[in-house]
């Protein structure tokens, strides 16, 4: 008999990819989403499953919501990628992505344990939870030092699935992901403001594009392979908690210099921090820094040890920077196109 999952965020990069994954290995999927104005599935449609998956709303800030939806749709695993997931916005906004991103957790796990304790939970964590890192690279002993309310509020969402595996027994992992993107990234983080703005100014649609801290470093991966390392992490015998990560750190400036050299636009870099500049070989401005887009609190650079999954979960990247950068520059330039 066909396996049930339901998957919050399905509107989302990596609900879209996953519900893919999902379905291809057999399952039969729910996806769950607040509801909101946008409505459109196109990330769904893009990958041709939007008529597969079972679509239906779900408020995790409403209990008696949650809990009427776990024991309509008798799920044998929970992905629960939902969240106020922009980093900037939890400056703005700390006290709903806190509501989200902790509170939403805990009224998974209530209605698991009250509805059906066998059930199996994935708790989408990141890290941004390591914050001003404490070593390098980061596993999943590395100490957290959140420096955002969205990195503080995750913090409680990852202790609390620790919480009820230890003290109840619920099969529930946490997937400490490093930044994964891909062609399906939301247009307001900046892996894809850049792919599009590149793709835009090499058809004279945009003049330039404005960003943040240009130094900042992350570890880059492409989510529809992240999703896999979910789905695996529910497979095992003993629940536990696996970093998914490259190994590798990239700059903001090279995801930009990757992106502008693939449409033909090489950069040269003038000045340092906000002052600096990318400029094309014409002499036009191509890439600008403001301080609007620097957050009160920088994370300077994170670099993930993905070991234990490799070793445990048999799990590994396989697509590197230089073609993720591409392949998203790549769709821009395909569905941009025709806007």
């Amino acid at each position: 008999m066909a396996k049930t999952a339901l998957v919050t965020g399905i509107r989302g990069q990596d609900g879209t990819y996953l519900g893919k994954f999902l379905l291809e290995k057999g399952y039969r999927v729910w996806g769950a989403d607040r509801r909101s104005g946008d409505a459109t599935h196109w990330r769904a449609k893009r990958l041709g499953i939007e008529s597969d998956i079972h679509h239906m709303y779900m408020d995790l800030l409403e209990y008696s919501n949650v809990l009427r939806t776990l024991d309509r749709v008798q799920p044998d695993e929970i992905y629960n990628l939902a969240a106020q997931s922009f980093v900037s916005a939890s400056f703005e906004q700390p006290i709903v992505t806190t509501t989200i991103n902790a509170i939403g957790v805990l009224h998974l796990l209530e209605s698991i344990r009250t509805v059906n304790p066998k059930i199996r939970f994935y708790q989408a964590s990141t890290s941004e939870m390591f914050g001003k890192a404490q070593q390098t690279p980061q596993s999943e002993t590395t100490p957290f030092h959140p420096r955002s309310p969205y990195g503080v509020s995750k913090v409680f969402g990852h202790w609390i699935t620790v919480n009820y595996r230890e003290s109840y027994g619920t099969f529930a992992c946490c997937g400490i992901l490093f930044n994964h993107e891909s062609p399906l990234r939301g247009e307001e983080f900046v892996t894809r403001k850049i792919s599009l703005a590149a793709s835009r100014i090499s058809r004279g649609k945009q003049d330039k594009v404005v960003l943040g801290n240009l130094d900042a470093k992350r570890d880059w991966g492409y989510a529809a392979e992240f999703v896999e390392g979910m789905w695996l992490m529910l497979q095992q015998n003993q629940a536990d908690d696996y970093v998914l990560a490259t190994g590798e750190s990239h700059s903001i400036r090279e995801f930009a210099d990757l992106a502008f050299s693939k449409v033909g636009i090489p950069l040269q870099w003038h000045g340092d921090a906000m002052e600096a500049r990318g400029i094309d070989s014409s002499g036009v401005v191509r890439v600008e820094v403001s301080p609007d887009y620097y957050r009160p609190a920088e994370v300077d650079a994170l670099k993930g040890d993905a070991t234990k999954a490799r070793e445990r979960l048999g799990w590994k990247p396989r697509t590197t920077f230089q073609n993720l950068v591409e392949l998203m520059v790549e769709s821009d330039l395909q569905y941009d196109s025709v806007v």
